[in-house]
């Protein structure tokens, strides 16, 4: 699930993206080696297909590839499930080393953040019930409540559009809950990143569908705290570079994106 809004500058997250919720801190990674280093990585696990949970295990293609990633480096991850809002700020706060979640590379977020190279290309996508023939653009929510998650490129672009277009804009906490909202008819539409919103359609055979093409172009990165964390950065971007050159990020991804 993925995305997607200043007083002081340690306000910017905060207003951009929400107080941390501590949500649930079980930890449900494998049992890490003492020589190695651990490194604590923020995840929204309501955001498949890149994070969520199956059979009581957090997977998704983040996760997968943090532990690639985490292998071919030689270091090992605790995977720290909260809210997407959340993720940021408890990187500021110290409580993570790595925040993930299908996280936008953004100009707002690279204030308080440094992100690795891009390892996915998005963009957001405007969607609506199946059985809606009046929204066929942007243009046509006027006077409409359109759903946004919070804290996501979704809600930016949305926000960014809403008093030129005139729509009402209602937010969620989490991806299912923004879903739902549509489908019972109290939101006309919903703005979410492609590959979510289309694993979401097909693999929980959702009544909904995507209009158009995507409003803007979109690239996921894996984030650290800015001008804290460089050595973490150098091994994220090594191994993803390495990840690459052998076949195995094109792997991951085909694992939950290939048709």
């Amino acid at each position: 699930m993925k995305k997607s809004i200043l007083a002081s500058f340690l306000l910017v997250p905060a207003l951009l993206l929400g107080a941390c919720n501590s949500g649930d801190d079980t930890e449900k990674s494998s049992s890490t080696d003492s020589d190695k280093e651990v490194y604590k990585v923020g995840i929204d696990v309501t955001y498949p297909p890149f994070e969520f949970e199956k059979d009581g295990k957090y997977v998704g293609i983040d996760v997968e590839l943090i532990e690639a990633i985490a292998e071919d480096q030689g270091f090992e991850v605790e995977l720290k499930a909260m809210d997407f809002k959340g993720i940021i700020p408890a990187l500021q706060a110290g409580q993570l080393d790595v925040a993930m979640g299908g996280m936008s590379i953004t100009d707002d977020r690279k204030k308080v953040v440094d992100f690795s190279e891009p390892y996915f290309d998005a963009g957001v996508s405007l969607i609506v019930s199946d059985e809606n023939t009046d929204i066929e653009s942007v243009e046509d929510l006027k006077g409409k409540r359109v759903a946004v998650k919070k804290g996501t490129v979704g809600a930016n672009y949305a926000t960014s559009i809403a008093s030129e277009v005139g729509f009402e804009m209602v937010q969620f906490d989490d991806s299912p809950s923004m879903f739902l909202d549509v489908q019972n008819g109290n939101s006309v539409a919903l703005f979410e990143d492609y590959p979510v919103i289309s694993y979401a359609i097909a693999q929980q055979d959702l009544p909904l569908k995507i209009v158009g093409d995507r409003l803007n172009d979109d690239q996921y990165g894996i984030g650290v705290l800015k001008g804290k964390n460089q050595e973490i950065l150098d091994k994220i971007n090594e191994g993803l570079e390495n990840l690459k050159e052998s076949g195995e990020y094109q792997e991951i991804l085909d694992n939950y994106l290939a048709e």
